[in-house]
């Protein structure tokens, strides 16, 4: 069974009430079964657990990802640049309402979300799929930091940010911002200004592949041709 050393942060550390802690995995031997022990452990994790990310050995990893002898795990919160914020890069498919009831407060009259979503062709160019790649650390950081501009320059409230990475289908979900605010004009402005320095900042790559071939967006749109 292996022995791990836990790590807790921020919301997790006050709702076990204690920093870090040594633990041998009784159950599974993955994040998910580790996360399941916890809270059954610390009860006050559970309201938390759907939002939390782990790293295991300073690297971000999956609920499915297998732990062994010595690892040691960190239960990471959403990096926040207001209470109610949230901003993630996710690798499982994003709901187009998973951001609303999350942003909303009671004095908020709009909540204006924009979902960009996978498209099959770019100009004359078919596109079977996209391939997102990002530095995740960094990213939600970068997403925190741009919501903190954004309030700088508007009267708004919570903000939410999901950005998918992996292999994305004709159709789904890339990425999902939603901004409330106390007036629509307010909420529209900053959700867009929001889309825009999010291309421009955050490091988040975009492969384009199709039957002619594939190529990074983000630089030179070199294109490599398919296999015979």
């Amino acid at each position: 069974m292996p022995r791990l050393k836990v790590l807790f942060f921020a919301s997790c550390r006050e709702a076990a009430g204690l920093r870090e802690t040594d633990v041998v995995l009784d159950g599974p031997s993955t994040v998910a079964g580790l996360l399941d022990m916890l809270c059954q452990r610390h009860p006050s994790l559970g309201p938390i657990s759907g939002s939390l990310q782990v790293a295991v050995n300073a690297e971000y990893a999956p609920r499915d990802a297998s732990l062994r002898d010595g690892d040691e795990v960190a239960l990471i919160p959403p990096v926040s640049g207001g209470s109610g914020d949230l901003f993630r890069i996710v690798t499982e498919a994003i709901a187009v309402d998973a951001l609303q009831d999350r942003v909303r407060a009671p004095g908020d009259g709009a909540v204006v979300t924009f979902s960009g979503t996978v498209r099959n062709r770019t100009g004359d160019v078919e596109t079977s799929y996209l391939e997102y790649e990002a530095y995740p650390e960094m990213a939600e950081r970068v997403m925190a930091r741009l919501a903190e501009e954004a309030r700088e320059r508007w009267p708004v409230g919570r903000i939410g940010i999901l950005h998918r990475v992996g292999r994305l289908e004709i159709g789904e979900i890339s990425i999902l911002v939603s901004v409330a605010a106390g007036h629509r004009r307010e909420a529209f402005e900053a959700c867009h200004h929001l889309v825009d320095r999010l291309k421009e900042e955050v490091p988040i790559w975009k492969k384009e592949v199709g039957p002619d071939g594939q190529y990074w967006v983000e630089g030179p749109a070199v294109r490599e041709e398919p296999a015979p």
